[in-house]
């Protein structure tokens, strides 16, 4: 009866949790909106969404600490993927955008703020359509955002490094100008294994259980030393590279 009782307990402590964290989230969401619209009325550039992301990650718990200097423009970044939890801190950080499958337009809310930070949205699945892809990245590179990819194409760990696929470093063959790469590697320390998001874990699940997770944590981002992509002969050597920097850092 007391193993009930206390699970029972940490239930409700993780949803009154899940609660609060949700209110904060919404609360900071209808703030940034406001600024955003307010920057883009007076045509500056607006920061609101990456300090947006920035600032739910740091609602869900984590204190994060950066290692090295970002690249805020004219960059490829480069980075392990753990979670979702990884485009809040790299857009963050960096101020980084997206690739997306097309799909992720469609969803409410998620969509929307996907948008605002200026998510490029692809058919993943069309063989066809690679070409289509490369120029799309190709031209966003060019308007000097930081552009964020995760080359492992799948979620791990953060315990091993997955083979990187080297498709989407076609886009830098031949090499964009003034476009450098930059590897990162993130680092949940403890709170990985609550974090990572794996295969076999439904994506609501997953979100509800970070929601409700007691506590904070650091995570750690690496920003590696950024190398030239005209310097490696094509996209899996550039691959290789990124990957060598990450696993020796």
């Amino acid at each position: 009866m007391m193993a009930v009782a206390a699970s029972t307990d940490a239930d409700n402590k993780g949803g009154l949790r899940a609660a609060g964290r949700l209110s904060c989230i919404i609360g900071t969401l209808l703030v940034a909106v406001a600024l955003h619209g307010a920057w883009r009325a007076l045509g500056r550039t607006s920061p609101w969404p990456r300090r947006f992301l920035r600032r739910v990650a740091m609602i869900l718990g984590a204190d994060i600490r950066v290692v090295g200097q970002p690249l805020t423009r004219d960059a490829v970044i480069v980075a392990n993927h753990v979670s979702w939890f990884d485009i809040l801190l790299l857009a963050g950080t960096a101020g980084a955008r997206f690739v997306a499958k097309a799909e992720v337009a469609a969803l409410p809310l998620i969509g929307w703020l996907a948008g605002l930070n200026g998510t490029l949205f692809v058919q993943r699945g069309d063989r066809l359509g690679v070409g289509d892809q490369v120029a799309t990245i190709r031209t966003a590179l060019a308007e000097g955002q930081p552009l964020a990819i995760f080359p492992e194409g799948t979620t791990g760990d953060d315990l091993s490094l997955l083979p990187f696929k080297p498709a989407l470093f076609a886009a830098l063959v031949p090499p964009v100008p003034d476009i450098r790469v930059q590897p990162v590697r993130i680092d949940y320390g403890a709170a990985a294994t609550d974090l990572a998001w794996l295969g076999d874990d439904a994506g609501d699940a997953h979100a509800k259980r970070v929601l409700r997770r007691a506590g904070r944590f650091t995570v750690t981002l690496h920003y590696l030393a950024p190398f030239d992509p005209a310097d490696y002969p094509d996209r899996k050597a550039m691959a290789a590279e990124a990957r060598a920097r990450i696993v020796a850092s």
